[in-house]
Order: structure tokens, then C-alpha cells, then sequence
């Protein structure tokens, strides 16, 4: 099943002399989620909100869903960024002298709630804004940190569209190509003729999933159409039908949230699995035992688990977080990153006064990460990642993830976006 940023399931279509080849030609997309947990206005350095005592303190502004549909993947994103924060200033919250002060607030998951909060921290002093795993959130803070000049690191959301969206946006999660061409690698590439479907929310992330399985599998001779949920549907039968009616070779499913279960059971109950060939992204570790037996029968593409990448960086980030009394997730590297990015952003530029040379300094800049090495593309700041290929195995009720393979960064990065204002 699929997350977001920002989640997804993929089943339905008849098996047929073609079904083979479209095994091959899978694309599949993630799905993204969003950030909570509550954080006070001043806090995460230790230190006093006044600037008192020091330099500058560096105001940073995390606008993520506490609340709302996708609140679950908030506790990952914001344990990822604290230990993150700690891990990049060795346990001081500070970057050179800076103090590192973050203003935390709840969007729920709503665009227009994001921007008015956007809009306030920015007026109390945050000149940097991060948090995003919504993409429908991204892509409507990502010009208000235009319009006000200030660096914005949107986190697990996938849209494509965010990236090279704005010279002052950037993105600490993958993004929805990487997705698709992760699953192309597993399954191949001989998609002509065949049949797609596209089972998704209509929304900014289930959009994004269509246009970017369109422009891998669409551009190879695949003919491709979509299923598109209203996100607050919570009987989803009927899509399940249209799904299967509309009789595919490949149903890929790309969900985010709390009705991802209900999806799975409609499937279920619809019989979609003896029909089909199914590809979808493997999403946060409490949503394993929903595929049931269907697990071992799913090819799944990855951008994350606890344990998948098998990094020194990754150890550190599971020993901090797991001192905090929580364990790794999907998303918990997103956060991470986002904290790496802005301590080096800030260092580099000497401060967070200068939103200028903050964006110059993660241009082109190349590190080590949670899950390897990681570079943002000067040209339009899309994140370059490894991504992974990964299998169920084990019992229905406990499913246990496993690699079967890491892409290099270099064999699923997004082709170059041009870059808006």
C-alpha cells in the first residue's frame, strides 16, 4: 500500500498473454504523507526565543498536520528532524553560535491554513519554512516563500511540480518520477500495448501519480487511465468496481491516509488480485499486515523502512530516535534530511539572514544521508536519492520488509525541470 508527502495500492486487470509483459512495465508511486506532533514556539535548541545572549538565533518555521488525515506520517517527519537537528549540530542546537529556534504549527492538512500560517511565521521572523509532506500544502506554501524570499524545504510531498517550482523551494523526501521509475527497473520496460489503470485520491498527490505513470509508461506505448477517489470517500467499493471494470493489465494503486484499509478490503472483497498484476509503494510499517495474504503476490518500490539502507548515518538517526522512545519509519529520513539541509544552508551562508546564499549553498551540494548518498541538483533542486526495490515476507499478520534491490540515484532521477521565477 502507498503512503504521500503524500500511499498507494495497485490491483485489477485480467491476466492474459500480456500480463506478463506488463509485470514488467510497472510503474508505481508512493505516496506521501504529512508531519505531526506539537512543538512550543521556542524550544527545540533550549534556548531563549529573544535572541538574548549570543548571535542571531536562526528561526526556523515547520508548518505540518498535526491533525487531519495524513497526521500519522507527522510524528515520523518531526522525530526525523529532531534528531537530525541534533545529529548536524553535534548535540547543540546551535550552527556557529545560531541558536536554532523552531515555531511549529498545524496545518491539518489544509492548503489554506498552511499559507496563512506560513504567512504568519514568516511575519514574526522565520526565514526559513519547512514541514510539507501534503502536496497539495507544498505546492501552495512554495510561492508565498517566493513572494517573501525565504528558503522553503518542503518534506515528504511527492509532486512532481514542486521541484523546480521556484529558485527558493527545495524538497528533503523523493518525488513521484522517482517512484515510478523505481518500479519500471523492477518490472521492465516493454509496456507497449498494454493497459494501465491508475487507482488513486483526487488530489494534488493521486493527480501526480497519474501524470507521472502517463509520462513513463504512457510515453512507452502503454495506454493509461485513472480511478480517481475524492480523498473524504470512505466507501470505496464502487472505485474498486470501476477499477476492476475497467479490465487492465496493470492496476497501480497510489493511496495516502486512514482509508488505505478500506481500500485494501474493496480490492479484496472485489477479487481484484486473481485478475491482475498489482504494483504499489510499500508505506509506513503499520500498514503491512493489511495486504494479507496478497502481500507475497505485490511487487513493491520503496523509498523507505527501518533498516533499508544499512548506513552509518541511518544508525545514527535509529539510535536517537529510539532513544526517544519511538522506532524508524517511511518518513523519518525526511525530516532528517530537512535538518541536515538547513544546518548546512545556514552555516555556509553564515546565518539565515541571507536567503540568497542559504540557496546557493544547497545548490549542487552533495552528502551523506539516511539512506546514502544524497545531492541537490543545482539546476532545479530535485533531491537525488537511491530508492528501493522490496518484498513482504514472513507471516500475513506480521509481514517483515526486505531489499531486493537499491537503485543507484543516478538510474531513477527525474529528468531536469526548468526553473520557474
Amino acid at each position: 500500500m502507498t503512503p504521500r508527502s503524500d500511499t498507494e495500492n495497485r490491483r485489477t486487470a485480467r491476466a492474459a498473454t500480456r500480463s506478463g509483459r506488463v509485470r514488467r512495465q510497472l510503474a508505481a508511486v508512493v505516496a506521501c504523507g504529512l508531519l505531526a506532533v506539537g512543538c512550543s514556539k521556542a524550544g527545540t535548541a533550549g534556548t531563549a526565543s529573544d535572541g538574548s545572549g549570543g548571535d542571531a538565533p536562526v528561526k526556523v518555521g515547520l508548518v505540518y498536520s498535526k491533525t487531519g488525515p495524513l497526521a500519522a506520517y507527522g510524528k515520523q517527519y518531526i522525530e526525523g528532524f529532531r534528531a537530525g537537528l541534533d545529529y548536524a549540530t553535534k548535540g547543540t542546537g546551535k550552527v556557529d553560535g545560531h541558536r536554532v529556534e523552531l515555531s511549529v504549527q498545524d496545518d491539518a492538512g489544509d492548503p489554506a491554513k498552511a499559507v496563512s500560517e506560513a504567512k504568519d511565521l514568516i511575519g514574526k521572523g522565520c526565514t526559513i519554512l519547512a514541514g510539507s509532506t501534503s502536496s497539495g500544502v507544498a505546492l501552495q506554501v512554495a510561492p508565498v516563500a517566493a513572494q517573501n524570499k525565504v528558503l522553503f524545504i518542503s518534506g515528504p510531498a511527492a509532486a512532481d511540480k514542486i521541484t523546480g517550482l521556484n529558485r527558493y523551494t527545495f524538497r528533503s523526501g523523493r518525488q513521484s518520477y522517482q517512484d515510478i521509475r523505481t518500479a519500471a527497473a523492477f518490472i521492465g520496460r516493454d509496456a507497449n500495448g498494454s493497459k494501465v489503470t491508475v487507482l488513486a485520491q483526487d488530489s494534488a498527490f493521486g493527480q501526480a501519480n497519474v501524470a507521472a505513470v502517463k509520462a513513463v509508461l504512457g510515453k512507452e506505448g502503454a495506454t493509461v487511465k485513472s480511478v480517481l477517489a475524492p480523498p473524504s470517500a470512505t466507501d470505496l467499493t464502487p472505485f474498486a468496481k470501476q477499477a476492476k471494470s475497467s479490465k487492465p493489465d496493470l492496476l497501480f494503486v497510489a493511496w495516502a491516509g486512514d482509508t488505505a484499509s478500506a481500500l485494501w478490503t474493496s480490492l479484496t472483497q472485489q477479487d481484484v488480485f486473481s485478475s491482475t498484476k498489482v504494483v504499489t509503494g510499500l508505506d509506513l510499517a503499520a500498514s503491512y499486515p493489511l495486504f494479507g495474504p496478497a502481500a507475497t503476490r505485490i511487487s513493491f518500490l520503496n523509498h523507505y523502512f527501518d533498516g533499508a539502507a544499512q548506513t552509518d548515518v541511518e544508525r545514527a538517526m535509529t539510535d536517537a530516535v529510539q532513544k526517544a522512545g519511538s522506532t524508524p519509519d517511511i518518513f523519518t529520513p525526511d525530516g532528517f534530511t530537512a535538518a541536515q539541509m538547513i544546518v548546512h544552508a545556514v552555516q555556509t551562508a553564515k546565518g539565515a539572514d541571507d536567503t540568497s546564499a542559504m540557496v546557493k549553498a544547497l545548490e549542487g551540494w552533495s552528502f551523506d544521508g539516511v539512506k546514502g548518498r544524497l545531492t541537490v541538483r543545482a539546476e532545479d533542486h530535485a533531491l537525488l536519492q537511491p530508492m528501493f526495490q522490496v518484498k513482504l515476507t514472513g507471516s500475513d499478520k506480521s509481514p517483515k520488509p526486505a531489499v531486493v534491490q537499491t537503485l543507484p540515484a543516478d538510474e531513477v532521477a527525474p529528468p531536469v525541470a526548468p526553473m520557474a521565477g
